[in-house]
């Protein structure tokens, strides 16, 4: 599925009036927990601190929505705030082209743009400068606001940075000793505060958190590290990972189950007809010997002698020739779709790979035991007269019937056979799988590609890429589902660059690191 289908997709599948976790939503509410402080600090500086005042969080800790509800929250009559964004425009013209601009000042210099922070000073408004994307500005764009911040006795502008953390060593280079700045810096949400925040971005697109089980809530904290930009990323990831599996499973639920049943009818099929023929053929005689040894013959319903096929004291049948009509295991076994074989390539018994037991020789009397027994004449050349009274006449129903009639009725029962080999073996194949998972160390990474909830399809995804691809099983919603990892990384960083080297096809699944602790925990609780 492609990322526009994904995202239409999405929307329907749950209801949604929007994308809850898009960076710019209808109705945005400003999110409290862990920012209204700092909100509330920054208000606080602005009013007391003669400082320029820095922001800064790592990528995805809600800096600009920080910056935005900075802007909402002051009194428009009182404060004009002015935005500038550093990015494509780092230098120091750049930056004050923008904030002259704003603050209609032909000239964009600093002295100019503090001459204009006076006069509007004079009318009972403060300038609130505030610098987007502030670790791409450069020294000389640096200066320039710092020497904004610091004004002039008449004046001054109260000059906000947002950037993330390598903004601080230039400031602290231009600085030295003096003290120009003060720093803020931002903390990432606890894991209830990480349900809190999902819960109104939902409500605000028309749903609600039970959309996430408490499970998940904590995957995608621990996943997200608690930063609002990651949280957005983790869990619409995870919503639309349980949309396609939830429509896999009602759209392939049949294929999973309906080619077993053929199988198995069929595989019946060719066992009644191995016992109704078994017990079906007519000519069974006992033709005596030179030796005096009992040969037991059975003629096939075919209407004109055949050779007989002598087998070996050793089971093995003799390298003799198939004159006349083939055997009708064969035809039947190929309707049933060539299910004959077990998983290591042995035939089953019952099936067409399984040569029929037509004649018995017994060895004649004095030959040891694994030395081929030589045919008499009696015996290799066929009855004189193929109708049916001579048989009747000297051959006695007792022993006609307690040799032969045992052997088909006891192959049947390992015919079902085939169908339990496979179970067993995405047995062994889940819980190597599993114990990998557990092998490794709790604070690596794995990158998640996908999850699926035909555990063939898995296979075969794993199959096909090879390398370093493997995958679990996991309980979603009550119902199992099989999740595709690759590699094992000791940091997100390394975890990151693997997925940048990703083959296209597979980049476009969106994968995402997660931490190995997360998947034993999903482990665990399957268990």
């Amino acid at each position: 599925m492609t990322s526009l289908h994904a995202d239409e997709a999405f929307l329907g599948h749950y209801h949604l009036s929007h994308d809850p976790f898009a960076p710019r939503v209808p109705g945005f509410k400003f999110f409290p927990a862990q920012r209204k402080p700092v909100l509330g600090q920054l208000h606080h500086l602005a009013r007391y601190s003669q400082l320029l005042l820095v922001v800064t969080g790592p990528l995805g800790s809600g800096k600009t929505l920080l910056r935005q509800a900075l802007v909402a929250s002051t009194n428009k009559q009182s404060v004009q705030s002015v935005v500038v964004s550093a990015r494509g425009a780092g230098d120091a013209a750049g930056v004050l082209r923008q904030a002259a601009q704003a603050l209609d000042v032909a000239n964009a210099e600093p002295n100019a743009i503090l001459k204009q922070v006076v006069q509007l000073g004079l009318t009972g408004q403060e300038v609130y400068l505030l610098v987007d994307d502030a670790e791409q500005l450069d020294e000389s764009a640096l200066e320039a606001l710092l020497a904004l911040a610091a004004g002039t006795p008449e004046g001054r502008p109260h000059v906000f940075l947002f950037g993330e953390s390598s903004l601080i060593a230039d400031l602290e280079q231009i600085s030295g000793e003096q003290e120009l700045f003060h720093v803020i810096e931002l903390q990432p949400y606890e894991e209830e505060e990480t349900r809190e925040y999902l819960a109104q971005r939902l409500e605000g697109a028309g749903a609600g958190i039970e959309l996430f089980s408490a499970a998940q809530i904590s995957d995608i904290h621990e996943s997200s590290d608690g930063w609002p930009g990651n949280i957005n990323q983790v869990a619409r990831d995870a919503m639309i990972e349980a949309m396609i599996a939830s429509r896999s499973a009602v759209k392939r639920p049949k294929m999973g189950f309906t080619m077993p049943k053929k199988h198995v009818l069929a595989i019946s099929a060719v066992v009644v007809v191995a016992v109704a023929a078994a017990w079906l053929i007519p000519g069974r005689n006992k033709a005596p010997t030179t030796t005096g040894a009992p040969t037991e013959q059975a003629q096939l319903p075919l209407g004109k002698p055949t050779p007989n096929v002598e087998f070996a004291n050793s089971g093995q049948p003799t390298n003799l020739p198939m004159v006349g009509q083939p055997v009708m295991r064969g035809p039947l076994a190929e309707e049933a779709g060539g299910i004959s074989e077990g998983d290591d390539g042995v035939p089953v018994e019952g099936s067409s790979a399984t040569p029929p037991t037509v004649t018995t020789t017994a060895p004649p009397a004095g030959v040891p035991a694994g030395v081929p027994a030589t045919p008499v004449a009696p015996v290799a050349k066929p009855a004189p007269t193929p109708t049916p009274a001579p048989t009747v006449a000297t051959a006695k129903p007792a022993p006609v019937t307690k040799p032969v009639a045992p052997a088909p009725a006891a192959k049947p029962a390992p015919a079902a056979k085939p169908a339990e080999k496979p179970a067993a073996t995405v047995a062994k194949a889940g819980a190597a799988g599993s114990s990998w998972y557990s092998s490794q160390p709790t604070g690596n990474f794995v990158v998640q590609i996908l999850g699926t909830s035909s555990e063939a399809n898995a296979q075969a995804f794993v199959k096909e890429q090879g390398g370093q691809y493997r995958y679990f099983k996991k309980v979603l919603n009550g119902k199992p589902l099989y999740v595709i990892t690759y590699g094992s990384f000791p940091s997100r960083a390394a975890a990151d660059s693997a997925i940048k080297a990703l083959p296209a096809k597979v980049q476009a699944g969106k994968p995402w690191p997660r931490t190995v602790a997360s998947v034993q925990q999903e482990l665990a609780a399957t268990r």
